[in-house]
């Protein structure tokens, strides 16, 4: 099946999302060790939840583009089947 630009793009940025993820909690973790293990584990932990925000904000947009584009097929459905009855 054909995907548009919009899909890869959204794919994309969901991909690089969670290695930001994963890779930005490590480093974070790393450079706020020196101001003590509490505070860097909370740093981290903000950290990640912020960017969990924002991947569920970047599946939101892929959840509306699909729901976007079935509505549109229904709407043709059912403008054929008005047109056929009247």
């Amino acid at each position: 099946m054909q995907r548009d630009i919009f899909d890869r793009i959204i794919s994309f940025l969901l991909g690089a999302s969670w290695a930001i993820v994963l890779f930005g909690a490590l480093i974070t973790f790393k450079i706020f060790i020196v101001l003590g293990f509490g505070l860097s584990l909370f740093i981290t932990i903000f950290f990640i939840i912020v960017s969990l925000l924002i991947i569920l904000a970047l599946d939101a947009f892929a959840i509306n583009r699909q729901r976007l584009l079935e509505s549109k097929k229904q709407t043709e459905l059912l403008e054929k089947i008005y047109s056929k009855h009247t």
